[in-house]
């Protein structure tokens, strides 16, 4: 079983013209992605526009990626949905496929309460007991939290080894999980209480100057990496200047990265926040193109 741990980026989906998953495209992001400081992946999460990718597609771009990556790298896999049953099957083809973990987040729309959520991640780990899981907890997309204390019940489960917190007021060590950072503003407030590291977007640019604040906090040299990240402040904001991932993948073209387009109901961004996240790539020296 691979740690899961440091700088893991949760990689965007490219797509190509006619709207279909561009194989090519993305094995290239994954390759220049772990070539410029990122220890994994996450493959068809929330910032892969999981939610408009089927099955297939995302079990395709799966074994696409780890073809061209190979074995060593830490792939891990979104697989989860508001559907129990449908979460269970694409964890246990995500395992097959070659996902070295699967991340799996709390159902949304449905609502369901404590109990719900705590039987949906009982159900899901039963299925693949031997397929590594995080949970994903971001309440700000599917309305329900997962409180600290539940996450420490679903911790004493073999298979669920760690949490992608997004809920940042919650931030914090949790017993039996390691804990990753869901925002790349909080990367460095999960280093400094020695969590495991974190899932970000911002790694696709800025990669090896996080993987920079990763190796000065696991050397102890928090000092530095609280000035790693003041300097990256700008870029977190610049890539946050709407809904994920339009903001990143406007920086991805402009980077000659990956192309500028998204899957409906997502729009690429508009002049003004193109300019946003120009005037971020631009005010920290990347080399934008256009």
């Amino acid at each position: 079983m691979k740690e899961i741990r440091g700088l893991i980026t949760a990689m965007a989906t490219p797509f190509d013209e006619s709207g279909a998953v561009d194989d090519g495209a993305a094995r290239r992001l994954a390759a220049h992605l772990l070539e410029h400081g990122s220890h994994g992946l996450v493959v068809g999460g929330t910032t892969g526009e999981c939610p408009t990718l089927t099955d297939e597609e995302t079990i395709e771009l799966l074994r696409a990626i780890r073809d061209e990556v190979g074995d060593d790298a830490l792939i891990i896999c979104g697989t989860g949905t508001n559907d129990t049953r449908h979460s269970r099957e694409l964890t246990k083809k995500a395992a097959q496929a070659g996902a070295d973990a699967s991340l799996v987040v709390v159902p949304y729309y449905n609502k369901p309460n404590r109990a719900g959520m705590k039987a949906h991640f009982e159900s899901v780990a039963a299925a693949v007991p031997e397929q590594p899981l995080v949970v994903y907890n971001i309440p700000s997309r599917v309305i329900v939290n997962m409180d600290p204390g539940l996450l420490a019940e679903l911790g004493a489960i073999d298979n669920i080894v760690a949490v992608k917190q997004a809920n940042d007021e919650e931030l914090g060590p949790i017993e039996g999980l390691a804990v990753l950072a869901g925002n790349d503003n909080t990367f460095l407030r999960v280093l400094e209480f020695g969590g495991a590291g974190g899932i970000t977007v911002a790694s696709h640019v800025v990669g090896e100057q996080m993987r920079e604040m990763w190796d000065a906090a696991q050397g102890g040299d928090l000092e530095r990496a609280r000035r790693i990240d003041a300097e990256l402040t700008p870029v977190y904001e610049g890539l946050s200047v709407t809904t994920n991932p339009i903001p990143l993948k406007a920086a991805l073209e402009m980077l000659g990265l990956a192309p500028d387009r998204l899957r409906l109901p997502l729009v690429p961004a508009d002049t003004e926040q193109r300019a946003a996240v120009k005037a971020a790539l631009e005010g920290y020296g990347l080399p934008v193109a256009q």
